[in-house]
């Protein structure tokens, strides 16, 4: 039978998990730093610093990023029912006498080793240099790339194209 006394504690959590979140964004503007200055105004986004055009390409580094974080994403999916799953594949070896167990291991660990060739693959390509050295060339890149784009731009206004 419904009785609306059963989800009380329900609404209490939603409550709660509201007020804690309102709480925190009302806490944050009365007492947090208000100095507003030029670098905190500027834009920011994944680690790039925002130089040039919107519509600039993006070095392949980001894409290699994403797709490591995807493939140990994906690694996670199927090493943790692996681990939950692997004492009853030994148990149900032992009874049949079938290896299970081990071939389920031996796979595991050729799928673990597919990873791992794949993270040495992406640090000797040097995906993961965030360093200071590696941001200012790409800075420099893409100043560089925006003042071609500001020639090109000069030059089709002088001819009468327009862009």
């Amino acid at each position: 039978m419904f009785e609306l006394k059963d989800y009380l504690p329900i609404l209490v959590m939603f409550i709660v998990a509201v007020g804690f979140a309102a709480s925190q964004i009302i806490a944050t503007q009365l007492f947090g730093p208000k100095k507003k200055t030029a670098t905190k105004l500027m834009p920011y986004e994944c680690g790039k610093d925002p130089v040039g055009s919107a519509r600039e390409r993006f070095s392949v580094k980001f894409y290699n990023v994403a797709v490591d974080f995807l493939l140990f994403d994906i690694e996670v999916l199927f090493v943790v029912p692996f681990a939950v799953a692997f004492k009853s594949l030994l148990i149900t070896e032992a009874a049949t006498g079938i290896p299970f167990g081990t071939y389920a291991f031996v796979g595991i660990l050729v799928f673990v080793a597919m990873i791992i060739a794949g993270l040495v693959y992406t640090l000797k390509k040097g995906v993961l240099d965030w360093s200071l050295q590696a941001r200012l060339e790409a800075r420099a890149e893409a100043k560089a790339m925006t003042q071609a784009e500001r020639k090109a731009r000069a030059r089709a206004i002088a001819e009468g194209i327009g862009v």
